[in-house]
């Protein structure tokens, strides 16, 4: 691990990670953040506020401070709205307001826009065409629309975080929806900026179906942003080589997303069938991360129904949770379908090696989708279980190389069952083999350690210091 040198630093460097989420599960966040504190640094990760989640917490020598936002923040003209709006909020909770600009605004009666006109101004025809922005403006933000996941959110939050945040050296953003703060806070606050892209965004879910004009236009603003930054970072090869087509930057380094070196306790894990009450010659395949659509979760519930002595896990959060509960309890999946919560990302290599098998049919419906290689591939390789995997050029190539388990078509579940069976019913030395296998390439190659080497390395060349 780099570690500081006091003979050159007076002061240690002041690290603030920007995660576009709650940070709850960012495990990637949350390993930055600790190798940052081994190093001497301080750090500090700004996420996003979600309801039941503290505002401060804690964690390994850093801190995670969530910030709240209002989508009135994004619009210029509506900005003082949604101030008053995040004071009002926190009044309600039983707090004042959190920053100067909110204590200014919570004092104040609401005026509208045409009661903030000058008194000359009422009533000539600038009234009823605010009127008209005021009402169009709403009816825009009171739906999903396109530019309000990008990026409207994210300037909101942006203009939240140039509020609440402290100065810092360097400034690590996650993910598209950390863009516009970059720039903001840097122009506030000096230091540096990194644009860490986990994938390729505009090619991602909705946004790989949108018609070419509005996805070059939401591509010419990630251009703009993305090239104000210091550098770009991303997760994969295939990756660097898109967005440095699509961005028009210089080729991103790669630092993989990979969990630490782990040793798998002996006797292993069993968690999972103990907290279902499943006995043991029950097969555990696992699905474990975001349940959201595209995943293939779907197809692997009526793939294991093709898999006898075989339970699927799904083991994670997000907005399909509730839907794969209830269906987890109806025929054909009952008894053999069990949806468990999220773990903290500091337990989920003893759940992960609780499994028999790991399952990640990611469906081929983006470019991003094509090229992705998931933490959770990893995860399973350091925790030493077999994996079944979409034969996807991202995922299926570091399959086939390590020989850690079995590609299928991920939008048949007959072959994502036979892809389940031929790693469940091999002989027993081969599975044990392919265990090995997994734990061999997680301790040589897709490990936090080799990763946090190159990280640091793009840290040093950014804030112009050799690298330790």
């Amino acid at each position: 691990m780099p570690q500081p040198n006091p003979s050159t630093r007076t002061a240690p460097t002041r690290l603030a990670i920007l995660s576009y989420s709650s940070a709850e599960f960012d495990a990637r966040t949350q390993r930055i953040a600790r190798s940052a504190v081994e190093a001497g640094w301080q750090v500090t990760v700004y996420a996003r506020s979600e309801p039941g989640l503290p505002a401060l917490v804690e964690a390994d020598g850093y801190r995670i401070v969530r910030v709240p936002t209002d989508i009135n923040l994004a619009i210029p003209g509506l900005r003082w709205r949604g101030r008053r709006r995040l004071a009002a909020r926190r009044m309600a909770q039983g707090a004042g307001p959190s920053t100067a600009a909110e204590q200014r605004a919570a004092p104040r009666p609401p005026k509208g826009l045409v009661g903030r006109l000058p008194k000359a101004l009422r009533g000539t025809i600038l009234s009823p065409f605010l009127r008209g922005l005021k009402t169009g403006t709403y009816r825009l933000l009171a739906r999903r629309h396109w530019m309000v996941v990008f990026p409207l959110r994210p300037i909101a939050w942006a203009v939240a975080l140039e509020e609440a945040v402290e100065p810092a050296d360097l400034w690590h953003g996650m993910w598209a929806g950390s863009l516009p703060a970059l720039g903001r806070l840097r122009h506030k606050h000096g230091g540096r900026t990194i644009y860490d892209s986990r994938d390729i965004y505009l090619h991602s879910r909705e946004f790989d179906k949108m018609d070419r004009v509005r996805r070059t236009l939401l591509q010419r603003i990630e251009r703009r942003w993305a090239g104000a930054t210091d550098a770009v970072i991303t997760v994969n090869d295939a990756y660097a080589d898109i967005l440095a087509r699509t961005l028009r930057v210089a080729r991103p380094a790669v630092v993989m997303n990979c969990p630490a070196r782990w040793t798998r306790p002996d006797p292993p894990p069993d968690r999972i069938r103990a907290a279902l009450g499943l006995p043991a010659t029950t097969a555990i395949t696992l699905y474990q991360g975001n349940l959201i659509t595209e995943r293939g979760i779907e197809q692997a519930m009526d793939a294991i129904v093709e898999v006898p002595g075989s339970a699927l896990v799904l083991l994670g959060y997000g907005s399909l949770r509730e839907t794969l509960a209830s269906r987890a309890e109806q025929p054909p999946y009952a008894g053999c379908v069990f949806v468990l919560p999220p773990v903290p990302p500091s337990e989920l290599l003893e759940w992960t090696a609780s499994s028999d098998v790991m399952v990640m049919a990611i469906q081929p419906t983006t470019l991003n989708h094509r090229f992705t290689t998931p933490q959770k591939l990893f995860e399973a390789l350091a925790a030493g279980v077999p994996v079944v995997a979409s034969d996807l050029p991202g995922m299926a190539d570091i399959v086939k190389a390590t020989r850690a388990g079995v590609v299928c078509d991920p939008t048949s579940p007959a072959s994502i069952a036979a892809a389940i069976r031929e790693v469940l019913q091999q002989p027993a030395s081969d599975l044990a083999a392919m265990r090995e296998r997994a734990r061999r390439a997680a301790d040589e190659t897709y490990n936090w350690d080799r990763q946090a080497t190159a990280l640091f390395a793009v840290y040093a060349g950014v804030l112009g210091r050799p690298a330790d």
